[in-house]
């Protein structure tokens, strides 16, 4: 069992940035991917970022290459979103998610845990 719980989110200028950081509690994080999914409102939720186990590999969707960073720290039991250059259409709220079986998985069926999420409003 995974429990996630994300913070970092808030509100930014356009063109600003956050680093959204997810905790993971339980001794097996170093085993799961991870990833972000973020869901506006009357939106479907959408991939974000996921990056492998060892945090060698990482995935990005096309709306947000070059601006966002995922990284992970197995020690920390932690995973990291920088997101740079941040566009009114970033905002939503954003998820946090573990997936014990995939190597880079991009669709939120195969994700086993969620955390409750975090605002993200990008906004003058």
């Amino acid at each position: 069992q995974v429990q996630l719980v994300e913070s970092g989110g808030g509100l930014v200028q356009p063109g600003g940035s956050l680093r959204l950081s997810c905790a993971a509690s339980g001794r097996t994080f170093g085993t799961h991917s991870m990833g972000w999914f973020r869901q506006a409102p009357g939106k479907e939720r959408e991939f974000v970022a996921a990056i492998s186990r060892s945090g060698g590999d990482t995935t990005y969707a096309d709306s947000v290459k070059g601006r966002f960073t995922l990284s992970r720290d197995n020690a920390a039991n932690a995973v990291y979103l920088q997101m740079n250059s941040l566009k009114p259409e970033d905002t939503a709220v954003y998820y946090c998610a573990a997936d014990r079986g995939s190597w880079l998985p991009v669709s939120a069926y195969e994700y086993d845990y969620w955390g409750q999420g975090t605002q993200v409003t990008v906004s003058s």
